[in-house]
């Protein structure tokens, strides 16, 4: 009736069906190309394959880091009450064990005597301070390593992951056989008020009155070495400041001194920023994913001081009154599919936008190109170019 039936051509194949799928395309927001209108190439192969590679790769590095989690850190004043400390302590002192007072003395005015709550083991100097597994205090070097090795600390995964394989006791001193031991460790942990308080070694009948036959000053020699200085729970693999620290001198009468703060610090692993309490102290409840301990900061001096004075080790604490929280979240699987569809699906009309501009970019510097080559056949005629003006008479 229209001519095209005598052409061969269906006239469905142009229009618009009179049915409800008709109606409805009439609605349709993506209008579609036929296939018999598309033409595949191989540079749009390529470009489908390094778009796709490039959103695995994104995908990928994006549920990497939601699987990892985000830490953040919080400051706040610490709840509940909590009126004990508890102090762990490994050190090795170059002097005999019967020749050394140890005690603390807090802010309240309470002194504990330290030295009958830990315990002592005959050892040899040497056998402990070993080259590569202590660091020196005053060497810049060691310095430096200990930082690298404390920040790793500082995060909740390892921590966490520390805690889990910890046995929370101290080792065995080594066996030292017939050997006139000429060092004393000290180790062990001990109860104190949560206040500010003093913590001291010093050489028997030097420092406090007590009873007992005065030690010689040629016996005197504080280096020592602190294996383990934390305070909480004993965690031993986690690395304090103070731990496998080596201080010596050559000096009978030398002060060393260490001023700690304290901080009490949460490490927590959890889906919500809730934390469980303790009904009665309203302090956080220690759990799989949560532990409580405190970080401290040091710093220390050492000098030699006048007989008329006071030689020995003595350490310094005070506690703040704030709470450190580093708390090790997650988001939420929904979020993540969200934030995966729109890495997946910014790349592909990106990439497709990009490989159109390219292509509008190509046809246009070809029509150019054919342009110019037709500009330069101008007066061309049967393959002769026109003789100009200027040509011979």
């Amino acid at each position: 009736m229209n001519g095209f039936a005598s052409h061969d051509l269906d006239e469905a194949a142009f229009g618009e069906k009179d049915s409800l799928t008709g109606v409805l395309r009439t609605f349709d927001a993506f209008p579609k190309t036929k296939p018999t209108y598309t033409r595949r190439t191989s540079t749009g192969g390529y470009t489908t394959i390094l778009l796709v590679l490039f959103s695995a790769f994104l995908t990928f590095s994006e549920f990497r880091r939601w699987y990892a989690g985000a830490e953040t850190q919080q400051f706040s004043v610490e709840k509940g009450v909590s009126q004990t400390l508890q102090i762990n302590l490994d050190a090795v002192i170059a002097m005999r064990c019967q020749d050394i007072h140890i005690n603390i003395q807090d802010a309240s005015g309470d002194r504990i005597l330290a030295g009958d709550m830990l315990k002592r083991d005959p050892t040899m100097w040497a056998t402990w301070v070993k080259p590569g597994k202590v660091h020196h205090s005053r060497n810049k070097g060691d310095r430096r390593k200990r930082e690298d090795m404390e920040e790793e600390d500082t995060h909740v995964a390892h921590v966490l992951g520390e805690v889990r394989k910890n046995r929370r006791k101290f080792k065995k001193s080594p066996r030292i056989g017939r050997q006139e031991p000429d060092s004393c460790r000290v180790f062990g942990s001990l109860e104190g008020n949560k206040v500010q308080g003093d913590f001291h070694i010093t050489a028997r009948g030097h420092g406090y009155v007590e009873f007992g036959e005065h030690l010689s000053h040629e016996a005197f020699n504080f280096s020592h070495l602190i294996n383990e200085l934390s305070f909480g729970p004993l965690y031993p693999t986690l690395l304090n400041p103070l731990d496998h620290t080596l201080a010596t001198t050559p000096d009978h009468f030398n002060k060393f001194q260490y001023y700690l703060s304290i901080v009490p610090t949460i490490y927590t692993r959890t889906f919500t920023s809730l934390i469980p309490l303790n009904s009665t102290t309203h302090s956080p409840l220690a759990s799989a994913n949560t532990i409580l301990t405190n970080q401290y900061a040091v710093t220390s001096q050492s000098h030699p001081v006048p007989e008329q004075s006071i030689p020995g080790i003595f350490f310094k604490f005070d506690i703040e009154p704030i709470l450190l929280t580093i708390m090790e979240s997650r988001g939420g699987f929904l979020a993540l599919c969200v934030r995966l569809v729109n890495v997946v699906s910014g790349i592909l009309v990106g990439g497709g936008w990009c490989y159109q501009l390219w292509g509008w970019g190509r046809e246009n510097w070809g029509k150019g190109a054919r342009a110019r080559g037709l500009s330069g056949g101008e007066g061309m005629l049967h393959g002769r170019k026109a003789e100009s003006d200027g040509g011979e008479e």
